[in-house]
Parts: C-alpha cells; structure tokens; sequence
C-alpha cells in the first residue's frame, strides 16, 4: 500500500505544475484583456492605419473577442473580415490562417493536458481525504506543499528565462511546436502581435501560473500548521495526566 501511496504521490509532482502550466495558458487564451490592452500598449491601431488598414477601437475589440471564439470553436480556420470604405477585407492571408489553425491545435492540446491533470489531482485530493477518513489528511497536505514548491520553482525558471532572452525563447518555442514556418508569415497577424505583445502574454500567465502555483502550498501549508498546534495544545494535558 506504501509503493502505491508513494507512486501516487509522485504522479501528483508531475501533474500539479502541469496543471498549473496549463491553467495559466487556458486563461491567457481567454483573456480579452490580454489582446485589448496589448492592441492599445503597443499601439496596434496606428499601425495598422499606417499599413492602409484603418480600423476602429471597437474593430480591434471585436477581433479580441472572435480570437477566443475560434480558439473554443469548431471551427477548422479563422476568418476576420473587416469593412474598409464599403469593402469587405480579409484580415489575414492564407499562411497565417494556416499558422492558427496550427495554434489552435496547440491549445486543445493545452486543454486536453489541463482537464487529465485537473481530474487526477482532483482524484487524488479526494482519496487522500475519504480513503480511511482522517488517516492521509497529513500526507495531503505535505504533498500540497512539496507540489506548489515544485510548480513555482518551474514557473519562476520560465519567468526568468523571459526576462533575461524572451526573444531565443519565443523563436526555439517556434522551431520546437510548428513543423511549418507559416508563424513567420509576412502580413496583419505580424502588426496585430508585435513582439512586445507576446512577451507581455507569456509575462502575465507565467505571474498567473505563480499565484496558481501558491493556493496548494498555502493551504497545504495552513493545515499542517494547524495540525502541529493542536499536537502541541494536547501535550501538555496527557503529561499533566501521566
């Protein structure tokens, strides 16, 4: 029972950052605030006025918007069409459909990752408190602890390894996730997300997967202090009764 209590527990390791990893994608994907407020930092609509695509602030939202629809459709390929003087203009050319179609696979894997973890720390967490009822709740917790130790010490690693070379990062991230080069394409998708963009994306889900990594370890870490205090409140009264 010991082997399989210890290979449950090491599986929760694994899953718990993978879980926490995940989560952070999920919610960068689905963030409108992420594509509207990097629209407006980076000053998306200048430049594509600049580069003879004039659209409007309430454009840009809707585009935000449609992003996080396709990504949670069905839909196979993205299609944005904007009204430019009376005509119709698709937004992206062929290769950079392409290439989100190839993101959006990424992030049904990302979602796929995100509810396998979820269900075995879920199960886990479930059997820890149920099974044998009051026995595990110790063990729970120290696995929370060590878990959240071991996801924020991952998640901080990514963080630092963007603020010291996002620019290595983000291109190897490229060569590693696509077998096309399509990501590189020349066109809208390239003014709509300028580098700054995604290394203020993969900043904030990198800080979000922090605060993630830390409910676990702090709640784990408030029950076993808990458990300690009322070990050391009950000591004194079995020496008082010995």
């Amino acid at each position: 029972m010991k082997i399989i209590g210890k290979f449950a527990q090491i599986l929760f390791f694994i899953c718990l950052p993978l879980l926490v990893f995940t989560g952070s994608v999920a919610w960068a994907v689905n963030s409108t605030w992420l594509y509207t407020s990097g629209f407006e930092k980076y000053d998306v609509q200048q430049i594509l006025a600049q580069n003879g695509l004039p659209l409007t602030e309430n454009d840009l939202d809707n585009i935000a918007r449609d992003f996080v629809h396709y990504f949670n459709s069905s839909e196979e390929f993205i299609h944005l069409t904007m009204q430019i003087n009376g005509q119709a203009v698709e937004l992206f050319n062929e290769e950079e459909i392409i290439h989100f179609k190839d993101v959006k696979g990424l992030f049904r894997l990302d979602y796929a990752v995100l509810l396998g973890t979820f269900i075995y720390c879920l199960i886990f967490t479930a059997g820890c408190i149920f099974w044998r009822r009051g026995k595990y709740d110790s063990f729970l917790a120290r696995s929370a602890v060590i878990g959240s130790g071991v996801s924020l010490g991952i998640m901080l690693i990514i963080l630092i390894a963007i603020l010291l070379d996002f620019d290595s990062l983000f291109y190897q991230f490229h060569l590693i996730s696509f077998t096309n080069e399509f990501w590189s394409a020349e066109g809208n998708m390239l003014l709509l997300f300028p580098g700054g963009f995604w290394y203020d994306m993969f900043t904030y889900g990198a800080l979000f997967a922090v605060g993630l990594a830390l409910i676990p370890g702090i709640a784990g870490g408030i029950y076993m202090l808990f458990v300690r205090r009322r070990k050391s409140d009950q000591y004194p009264q079995s020496n008082r009764q010995g």
